[in-house]
């Protein structure tokens, strides 16, 4: 596996400093990554909506001049969105951008919570939002770009429900963003969740937890999870993910591609990503 850094893991340092993309590119490849995903354009470093198309190529050029391979694309989504055909024509212009930035992969989200005048649950969200993700992978695959979603949301965070959402879109562009360190939201034992999803892997974020019991009070700044215990996202390697078995796990399964550092904790930004990212180079990645 290669090791390739997201660029929401620089969320702190661009807020900090206003850099814009080519900064962050630069100092990806100082510390030694070998690749970088990118999230929603527009979301960071200034980037208006209407350049994303003009950013997307001048990052394609700008990385490829670096040596620094453009792994992925993030973008959120809605697949239960009250108005679909407006999404789904949002995310085909995603899948546009990921084009543009010669990325193979684009994750996108699922949806975030049921519809609340809807009483139904995940099984029937699947059945509902499948074929509206199958639509969009086939107009992905036609660009040359494969799908995938990542356990995430809370909704469709559970190795189970993700799974039964790949299987009903039963598409083989289309499959799974495994983010070993957010199955801890939804109280998943994160071994048996990775294997679970290994089979599945079309890209892999590499995230680390510090954990509470529900019993204890928690200090500001900690997530609660849905079974009332608490998470805090951390340096890779000084939380209690079990990386290195996961690792394992999904190489053996037959995954060989990007493992992304993906950080968010409260911890100094750019320091944390070369701790995270020598930690990770002694896993052997």
């Amino acid at each position: 596996m290669k090791l390739g850094v997201s660029s929401y893991s620089f969320t702190k340092y661009a807020k900090d400093t206003k850099c814009n993309y080519h900064t962050i590119c630069d100092i990806s490849k100082e510390i030694g990554f070998d690749g970088i995903e990118f999230i929603n354009l527009s979301r960071m470093c200034g980037c208006a909506q209407e350049d994303e198309m003009k950013t997307a190529l001048d990052l394609k050029e700008y990385c490829a001049k670096a040596g620094l391979e453009i792994v992925a694309y993030t973008v959120s989504a809605n697949f239960l969105a009250d108005d679909l055909n407006g999404e789904l024509a949002r995310l085909r212009a995603c899948v546009d951008i990921a084009a543009a930035l010669g990325a193979g992969i684009m994750r996108h989200d699922a949806a975030w919570a049921k519809r609340p005048h809807f009483r139904y649950g995940y099984k029937d969200a699947v059945t509902e939002m499948a074929p509206r993700i199958r639509e969009l992978t086939e107009y992905a695959q036609s660009r040359g770009v494969k799908t995938c979603t990542e356990n995430h949301g809370s909704f469709f965070q559970d190795p189970e429900r993700v799974k039964e959402l790949i299987d009903g879109v039963n598409h083989p562009n289309f499959g799974w963003l495994i983010d070993i360190g957010n199955f801890m939201g939804v109280d998943a034992d994160v071994i048996e969740a990775v294997s679970i999803a290994a089979p599945y892997a079309f890209h892999l974020h590499v995230k680390d937890n510090l954990y509470k019991s529900g019993a204890e009070i928690p200090p500001e700044g900690w997530h609660c999870t849905r079974g009332g215990n608490y998470t805090r996202a951390t340096v890779p390697g000084h939380g209690v993910v079990p990386i290195q078995q996961a690792l394992r796990i999904v190489s053996q399964a037959g995954y060989d591609f990007y493992a992304s550092l993906e950080f968010e904790g409260w911890e100094d930004n750019i320091q944390a990503l070369k701790s995270g990212y020598a930690y990770l180079r002694k896993l052997g990645l």
